[in-house]
């Protein structure tokens, strides 16, 4: 097939799962100038802010959406003792940051956190510490948020302005327990985790807050199965109660300071592709050792990590078109894959690795990646439609003489619930040349028009920034099209969006 067309068969009478929200999640850590700089400031701050919260970022957070936010890490989670960030702030203590470098002084804590997720509409994910911590500080803090009456932390967080329990639904046990969390062998990991959800789960009886566990899962071939074997789930039946969800982290690495060649962007590319064998490993293991239960995949945390992010510099690098090509191929990913994976975070929110916002003092502004996870966003509460697309391909090589195979056009189809709308995504991976996609519909009904709207720049190391924040940003228009088939067309390394009107024949 010629590298200028696609084909796209859509089966419209067909919708499948439906799109959470929570697949557009987003992850931030006490790492760099994620949360101090980017998204706190304190409410002495010149920069202007809504209890110290940056109201820039608070208004580009809500406007993107963010509809569920993982805190407080990673690594730091396993080393964060809960009550050194309650009260009055002044009275914190200053601890070391373990992973991270530096001192953590505490002035962004629960408190805060939930505010900020009040404050942006996103529901708060708080993930635990396993690798130093116990039982007894896990169920302790959930009592902090979600208890209520006279209990001991019911009433220290009303002492502390809050007197109706948080309601916090998602708990993550631990975080990486395979290595920066304890480097916990699957079995250690299994009985730390039992032991933790059992003190955990009862809440959902004593409270009027229902929660949901998330374990920490891998994406090595035999962690999972030993996880679960260990768990004891199969003698056992009941203890399938304990957990809900089983979490697995993915980066794709490269080189990159913005004179990565087209070598790298294509391998880079096609490293991506590894994260749809791990979902589908892990659901593998979850259809055999799971039981009765269905339980979701949680991919809490995702995205580029390139070689100039280090600890030292605050895991910082430049966000690029490239980036936005990435983020858009894994949300389609994410949406093919709905009847399965129950929540996604992108690492990290704010000036950190993959971030959808960037911070400099008193200028903030918006990555190409955020404009791509706003356009993929239009999937939430829709129905995903299969569809068979048939794409070119690339060979592509990478290191020690590998090669792999790119499609170069990937896509995710959802329709609304009343039937009406129809959203699709495309992303045009080639780095030079324009394809065209057919899209022909196979059912009942017809395009009636819609929105036609588009993400690209002259170059794909394009970057925005504080003194050129506009450079790469979408662009939208009527698209006129109508009938049975349509045709799109797909400039190079872009990310197209078009909301189209369905009628009947």
């Amino acid at each position: 097939m010629p590298h200028d067309q696609a084909t796209w068969q859509l089966w419209i009478d067909r919708p499948g799962a439906l799109v959470s929200p929570f697949l557009f999640g987003h992850f931030a850590e006490h790492l760099g100038r994620c949360i101090y700089e980017g998204l706190w400031v304190g409410p002495e701050s010149p920069i202007p802010n809504q209890d110290g919260l940056r109201t820039d970022v608070l208004a580009a957070l809500r406007d993107l959406p963010v509809p569920v936010l993982r805190w407080p890490g990673g690594c730091f989670a396993d080393d964060y003792h809960w009550e050194d960030g309650i009260g009055p702030r002044e009275r914190r203590p200053r601890r070391t940051n373990l992973w991270w470098y530096g001192e953590e002084p505490n002035h962004f804590g629960t408190d805060e956190f939930l505010a900020l997720c009040r404050a942006i509409g996103a529901e708060p994910y708080i993930c635990l510490n396993v690798g130093s911590g116990s039982p007894t500080e896990a169920r302790n803090w959930l009592e902090y948020c979600n208890g209520s009456g006279q209990t001991h932390y019911a009433r220290l967080r009303a002492q502390h302005g809050h007197p109706e329990p948080y309601g916090v639904r998602y708990w993550g046990v631990g975080n990486e327990n395979w290595g920066c969390g304890g480097h916990f062998t699957p079995e250690e990991y299994a009985a730390a985790y039992r032991r933790f959800a059992t003190y955990l789960k009862p809440f959902t009886r004593t409270t009027r807050s229902r929660i949901e566990l998330i374990a920490c899962g891998h994406t090595t071939p035999d962690w999972n199965q030993r996880f679960l074997a260990a768990l004891g789930v199969e003698r056992n039946p009941r203890l399938l109660d304990l957990i809900d969800h089983l979490s697995i982290h993915r980066y794709f690495r490269g080189p990159h300071d913005r004179d990565f060649t087209a070598a790298d962007y294509y391998w880079l590319l096609a490293s991506t592709l590894q994260l749809e064998t791990d979902l589908r490993r892990t659901r593998d293991v979850l259809s055999y050792d799971g039981g009765q239960k269905r339980l979701g995949i949680v991919v809490d945390e995702w995205g580029t990590w390139y070689d100039q992010a280090r600890a030292e510099n605050g895991l910082e690098q430049v966000n690029t078109m490239q980036d936005a090509v990435v983020a858009a191929g894994t949300l389609n990913l994410f949406v093919r894959w709905a009847d399965w994976v129950t929540m996604a975070n992108l690492a990290q929110t704010v000036n950190v690795l993959q971030c959808v916002v960037q911070t400099a003092g008193p200028a903030m502004w918006l990555t190409p990646t955020y404009h791509a996870v706003h356009l993929l966003a239009a999937h939430r509460g829709q129905r995903v439609l299969p569809a068979d697309l048939e794409t070119p391909e690339l060979t592509v090589s990478g290191p020690a003489g590998t090669s792999a195979r790119l499609p170069l056009v990937d896509g995710a189809a959802s329709r609304s619930a009343d039937g009406r709308t129809l959203v699709l995504t495309l992303v045009n991976r080639h780095l030079e040349e324009a394809i065209e996609c057919r899209i022909s519909l196979r059912g009942e009904g017809r395009i009636d028009g819609g929105l036609h709207q588009q993400l690209t720049a002259d170059d794909v190391r394009a970057a925005n920034s504080a003194a050129d924040p506009e450079r790469v940003r979408p662009t939208r228009a009527p698209f006129p099209a109508a009938g049975t088939t349509v045709a799109v067309t797909l400039p190079p390394h872009s990310v197209t969006a078009l909301q189209l009107t369905l009628v009947s024949p």
